[in-house]
């Protein structure tokens, strides 16, 4: 495709600001946020005074780190509205999360927050080669989560025209796509595999159809899976990042004319990378636990959250913003397998870098005896593979493992469908059988 690299004027002043001008506004910005949260939320008054920090200590933006951090049980610990900072009146819209490890994180939205996640949402779908009267196609899930109507908000908002589709139904998605021909579609990047093979199904090659973009989200990925998406669709396929906690989709996305890691928008999202064990802030470049302060948010400032997830901060290239790195995984999603540290991303690398296999893929820990054990399901590609070839392909695979990963691995291969398809988002792709302590 025709690559839409914007100009310098069509970019918000900010976006090509100098970093003293950046780092001005963020000053001022984080001292109103650690303020509105002490003054109007009791849990962040009592956690600020117990760690014998103020919000007038803030006297330059290394001094955040001298302030607490939050994280997902702080949340659950105020369920559901302990953490709101304006009266619930006030509060115009609440996400929530899936609750599927405890109560729900709640999260809620004065008219402003909704106006800023709409701004910086468009400015995420600008930042991908969107433009007004653009066709976007909204396959995220709609409803208590924050994607679908996070990116439908942005999309409206740049000018675009929506197709609120949803998650599910795989085979209308391609009806539509077809019928209405959107050029973007916002999804995750595991349907968009759903996806592709749907079009493949019906006979329809993916890469024919109106998409140029993908703005892909909501579950780690990596640039191998990146390649087949691309090359499955014939697109162009970028990463957007955000989580419910601190805003929705579009606290990072990536510029399409570079696709060298998600840009903060740090005018609005102050992000730190910690060691995950200490809480020691580190230095760009080195990889941590991503921690992010909310500069401009009303109804649910939230100050140092601890995302979990694993990455680095990179030095700003297309725009005047910094950058993150894949997300390698997350703190508290890593498996220790017989003492080494093990994440799915890797095991994806592996599978993608061989052309017989499917992007599909499960792992399944155990406890085999005293000891963990993890088995990796994977997906061939042709049908037709002689029993000998697979049984080659599987015993190759376990030897990568091996090599790269450093775990003694059970794979075994299963003909194409045979791993279960996500219908609504995020593929499922660990499964714990190990006794709960």
């Amino acid at each position: 495709m025709v690559q839409r690299i914007p100009a310098p004027g069509d970019l918000e002043p900010i976006e090509t600001a100098s970093r003293d001008e950046l780092q001005a506004l963020q000053l001022e910005r984080m001292r109103w946020s650690l303020r509105h949260a002490y003054d109007n939320v009791a849990h962040y008054k009592a956690a600020f005074d117990a760690a014998g920090v103020h919000p007038d200590d803030l006297k330059s933006l290394a001094d955040l780190a001298r302030f607490p951090f939050t994280d997902k049980k702080t949340l659950r610990d105020n369920y559901p509205f302990g953490l709101f900072a304006v009266p619930r009146q006030q509060v115009v819209r609440i996400h929530a999360s899936s609750g599927t490890t405890g109560k729900a994180t709640v999260v809620g939205y004065t008219q402003n927050d909704i106006d800023t996640w709409a701004s910086v949402v468009a400015r995420s779908i600008r930042a991908a080669g969107g433009r007004a009267g653009d066709m976007v196609h909204v396959s995220y899930g709609y409803g208590l989560f924050t994607g679908g109507l996070g990116a439908h908000y942005g999309a409206e908002r740049l000018g675009c025209t929506v197709i609120p589709m949803s998650g599910g139904q795989t085979e209308k998605q391609v009806q539509l796509i077809c019928d209405f021909e959107p050029s973007i579609i916002m999804v995750t990047p595991s349907y968009m595999l759903n996806i592709i093979e749907e079009f493949r199904r019906q006979g329809l090659d993916p890469a024919a159809s109106s998409l140029k973009v993908g703005i892909f989200g909501a579950e780690p990925w990596t640039n191998a899976m990146r390649s087949e998406i691309e090359q499955g669709a014939g697109i162009d396929a970028v990463d957007i990042y955000g989580l419910s906690e601190v805003m929705g989709p579009g606290v990072a996305s990536e510029c399409i004319e570079s696709k060298d890691g998600p840009v903060i928008w740090e005018d609005h999202f102050y992000p730190e990378i910690i060691d995950p064990v200490t809480g020691e802030v580190l230095p760009d470049g080195e990889e941590g636990e991503l921690v992010f302060t909310s500069l401009t948010k009303e109804a649910l400032p939230i100050i140092r959250y601890r995302t979990r997830d694993l990455t680095r901060l990179l030095p700003a290239t297309s725009r005047s913003m910094r950058r993150i790195d894949k997300i390698t995984g997350r703190s508290d999603d890593m498996l220790i397998i017989r003492g080494v540290n093990v994440f799915p991303t890797q095991i994806e690398e592996l599978i993608l870098k061989m052309p017989q296999l499917a992007p599909h893929y499960q792992l399944t820990v155990s406890r085999d005896g005293h000891l963990d054990s993890m088995a990796v399901t994977a997906e061939l590609r042709d049908d037709g593979q002689a029993p000998a070839a697979a049984q080659a392909l599987a015993r190759e695979l376990e030897h990568h493992i091996k090599t790269f990963v450093g775990i003694t691995t059970r794979v075994t291969l299963v003909p194409p469908g045979g791993i279960d398809r996500t219908l609504t988002g995020k593929a499922k792709r660990v499964f714990d059988q190990r006794p709960k302590s």
